[in-house]
């Protein structure tokens, strides 16, 4: 198990003038300006062939099992395993840690994801658990076969979770993953609505492994830097691949809006330049972190927002997600791999070019 620390001192979205939208991002510009998430990393850089991890994303800190929060799931293409939705989809909501991995390490998810869960304060008579498990597959750049991902991993992720800054790129579960033909990684984004619109924030995190033709801030990256899918033929791949985005809000929302929520996030997926390819599993996940809209045992009122204030907020998704797709990208570092196998960091400098050229980029809003 190791940190991976670039010596080069990468920049985020908002150091090119990267900045989508017409929203302000919370302080920390991720998904834990949502109070009370936390995120946790476990990155495995090991020999010549081990690049993978694990991400936890935490909503809040007690007994998520006892005070499950109300959750909303969409697939965009569902070319992939995300263990635990058929029971977000019937409940609306979710009661363990939400795990990202790779493809082949999602049982091993479900297993750290249970044991934390049992063994926690007030769960001895558990004996049923939904586990949450997201998925990429890091198979270009990690010996993904050799599924050197372990339980212990997880509850290693799960305990060094925390709020605060959250690290981006090579880092967790996107250690070994790719996106547009460049190195993908974690990414993370936020945005606040001003109080005449209730004042809510609105996060995401996401682990990119898809590609398509990449648009940053507006102008056609892929294109430009001659890298984009059916750039040689009509039956080129480079559009598949995964993606997973985590939604996080402290909006009192039903689950009913939070898969509302969950599906405009690909909205923002769009603007980075996918179409959702065949070969690409495409999920997002919402949750509220309001406490007055908590699961919690025993009959409740709770609290519902409106329909008519929800556009906001889809508004809000849509920013962050674009903008974290770029902070992923503009985080990774380049990396070399399973059987020599290389993907290379996208170049900050070209894209500032790219920008420019389109009379956009500059100093951020």
């Amino acid at each position: 198990m190791a940190a991976f620390s670039p010596d080069e001192q990468r920049p985020r979205a908002r150091d090119l003038g990267i900045a989508p939208g017409v929203l302000r991002p919370g302080p920390l510009n991720a998904i834990t300006d949502v109070a009370g998430v936390a995120v946790g990393h476990v990155t495995l850089i090991e020999g010549e062939a081990i690049r993978t991890g694990v991400t936890a994303i935490l909503p809040h800190p007690g007994n998520l099992f006892q005070d499950k929060t109300p959750a909303g799931f969409a697939a965009g293409n569902g070319f992939g395993k995300f263990a635990g939705s058929t029971q977000i989809e019937e409940l609306g909501e979710i009661e363990t840690p939400i795990i990202l991995t790779n493809t082949l390490s999602v049982a091993e998810g479900i297993a750290g994801a249970v044991a934390w869960t049992l063994a926690q304060p007030g769960n001895e008579a558990v004996v049923s658990v939904n586990a949450v498990v997201g998925e990429t597959n890091d198979g270009v750049l990690n010996d993904i076969r050799g599924r050197h991902v372990t339980a212990a991993h997880v509850l290693a992720a799960i305990a060094a979770s925390a709020p605060g800054p959250v690290a981006e790129g090579c880092v967790g579960a996107g250690t070994g993953t790719q996106a547009f033909g460049w190195k993908g990684g974690i990414g993370t984004s936020s945005r606040l609505l001003p109080g005449s619109l209730g004042g809510h924030a609105v996060g995401v995190l996401v682990q990119t492994n898809y590609g398509g033709i990449l648009s940053m801030g507006g102008a056609p990256v892929g294109r430009a830097l001659g890298r984009y899918f059916l750039k040689d033929r009509i039956d080129d791949h480079g559009g598949d691949g995964s993606v997973v985005i985590v939604i996080a809000t402290d909006a009192p929302l039903s689950d009913r809006n939070l898969k509302r929520l969950a599906q405009r996030a690909f909205l923002g997926l769009g603007r980075t330049g996918s179409c959702m390819a065949n070969g690409s599993g495409d999920y997002a996940l919402a949750f509220s972190t309001a406490a007055s809209v908590r699961r919690t045992p025993g009959p409740r009122t709770i609290e519902d927002w409106p329909n008519d204030a929800m556009s906001p907020l889809f508004q809000a998704v849509v920013e962050a997600t674009e903008e974290a797709v770029c902070n992923a990208m503009l985080r990774a570092v380049t990396i070399t791999g399973h059987q020599g196998r290389r993907l290379e960091a996208i170049p900050p400098e070209a894209v500032r070019q790219v920008l420019a050229r389109h009379g956009l980029g500059g100093e951020a809003p």
